[in-house]
């Protein structure tokens, strides 16, 4: 009996990896800027240790594109699993300043040769509902997200950051086993092998300037301050919450209840962006992010809890919207080249997560989190309505 029956195989096998593998990191990784603050990191530190995970992920995917011409994805796919497991297993020893630094690199480059593997296997599955398998695959943290936190904050309680680095390298042995059964027998196009890497900066700087060229640069830089603001969000949130006053065991029992709540929305969301282009997708996502960003940040002191919870839920529903589009806005414009899609599309969220990272925690100390989400909600709500604007002008 198949998990998600009404899934196209390789996307639902893919999606299965995806959320093993988000389900072993988020156990901590929603946490992890508590665990940074323990140790006496400052909010600059902070942007850093982010900026060391994410910037890999963006330099490597297309070296990893190039491999997946002369390496099976699976393979890659199985190597970059091995990397988060070595991750999580290093984190519970390490002291050294250096090594610590190592282990964000490490988790980068392995986040690399998983991401940019699976979406080669989607964007090559030849799926008629490529936004729809999109969709699911970037719903699986949010599917990962009703349990993790709440498993990963019980142990944390309980054992503290050591358990919850030990539970996550388990899982991640448990998702080689699973991608070397599984994802195995998937069929996908195959990719021309013995590509040069001349030839593929060539591909890459075609696809580039189509893209650039076309009235798709739009939708695609939108979609690209969308993820900025989601990098800030990823290193900072949890440290906005608890300047409003609240404590660790909020923030945990908040993370956890937040992300439990998602799961069934992410699931409506995938039904949504099935009805519509992925230009639409990608515009009402923006303005949706766009509009609860403007809300938290002029309402943040006064907001309740509750309200506080549906400000943050509309945010991530509007994230996932702009994802989804913007993958399969990429895949329709590079449909013969599904490997340097898959990487080129890995690009835009790492390296936009870098980049609100480490501006972030500098931002924080001069501007503060209210007027950051006040400016960057205005940004993203014009860049919506100019970007439908031009894009029902072309």
């Amino acid at each position: 009996m198949n998990l998600l029956p009404q899934i196209e195989k390789t996307a639902r096998d893919v999606t299965i990896s995806h959320f093993f593998l988000m389900f072993g990191y988020k156990l901590f990784s929603l946490y992890f800027p508590l665990f940074l603050l323990a140790k006496n990191f400052s909010l600059p530190e902070i942007g850093i240790t982010h900026f060391f995970i994410y910037l890999p992920i963006a330099l490597a995917a297309p070296i990893v594109g190039l491999l997946t011409h002369k390496i099976s994805p699976v393979f890659l796919i199985i190597a970059g699993i091995a990397g988060y497991a070595s991750y999580s297993l290093g984190m519970m020893f390490v002291e050294n300043t250096f090594l610590f630094y190592s282990l964000q690199i490490v988790l980068g480059v392995s986040a690399a040769l998983f991401f940019v593997s699976t979406r080669t296997m989607l964007m090559g599955s030849r799926s008629e509902q490529v936004d729809s398998s999109f969709a699911w695959f970037y719903s699986a943290p949010s599917l990962a997200d009703a349990l993790a936190p709440i498993v990963g904050a019980l142990v944390i309680f309980n054992f503290g950051f050591f358990g919850a680095f030990f539970l996550s390298f388990l899982i991640h042995v448990c998702n080689v086993a699973f991608a070397l059964c599984r994802l195995g027998k998937a069929k996908v196009q195959r990719l021309e092998a013995h590509q040069s890497l001349l030839k593929t900066k060539e591909i890459y700087k075609d696809m580039v300037g189509s893209l650039t060229r076309s009235a798709v640069f739009p939708l695609l830089f939108v979609s690209f301050l969308v993820l900025v603001l989601g990098g800030f969000n990823n290193a900072f949130f949890v440290l906005f919450l608890k300047q409003l006053g609240y404590s660790q065991n909020q923030i945990l029992i908040f993370g956890s209840v937040l992300s439990f709540v998602a799961l069934p929305l992410s699931l409506w969301v995938v039904q949504e962006v099935k009805k519509r282009k992925s230009t639409i997708n990608i515009i009402k996502g923006s303005e949706i992010v766009g509009v609860f960003s403007m809300v938290l940040g002029a309402f943040s002191s006064f907001l309740s809890l509750p309200l506080l919870f549906v400000v943050t839920l509309g945010k991530n529903v509007g994230g996932l919207m702009t994802s989804s589009g913007r993958s399969g806005l990429i895949f329709q414009h590079s449909k013969n080249r599904p490997s340097e899609a898959g990487a080129l599309d890995t690009v835009f969220g790492p390296f936009a997560t870098a980049l609100g990272a480490i501006i972030g925690g500098p931002l924080i100390l001069v501007l503060g989190y209210p007027a950051i989400f006040m400016v960057s909600g205005a940004i993203l709500l014009l860049g919506g309505v100019l970007t439908n604007s031009f894009t029902r002008k072309e």
